[in-house]
């Protein structure tokens, strides 16, 4: 039996000072955005033949920017991205996907994704 594996790394830049939000009852959690950058070239490229090289149509350069919700729960973790991270830092995040459901102030029902940062301590998949 194999367990499954809910894990992503992420490197981008940091969008806003984190936050950190305390509801009752519960322990506070830091939350930040980051984004990462996609860029490719669309069209032909270099074709090399032997000591020849051919410079072919490059092509357009294209980005796509993807925006992360991170949320940091572990105590430890926690508090040193509050008081450190920054906005425009470039970090790395380990942690899981988590999908939830939230209804927001017009009583909508909403979906949001979030990366729950921090490596998880039980990793081990038995063969």
């Amino acid at each position: 039996l194999v367990s499954a594996i809910n894990r992503v790394q992420l490197l981008g830049r940091v969008g806003q000072d984190p936050i950190m939000r305390q509801v009752e009852g519960k322990n506070p959690v830091t939350i930040f955005s980051l984004a990462t950058n996609e860029m490719w070239r669309t069209g032909e490229s270099e074709v090399s033949q032997g000591a020849l090289l051919f410079l072919c149509n490059l092509g357009d350069i294209s980005q796509k920017t993807t925006w992360h919700r991170i949320s940091v729960f572990r105590p430890g973790l926690r508090d040193v991205t509050y008081q450190y991270v920054r906005k425009g830092a470039r970090i790395f995040v380990e942690g899981k996907i988590d999908y939830g459901e939230y209804t927001d102030k017009n009583n909508v029902r909403r979906q949001a994704t979030t990366i729950i940062a921090g490596k998880e301590q039980n990793t081990k998949v038995p063969l």
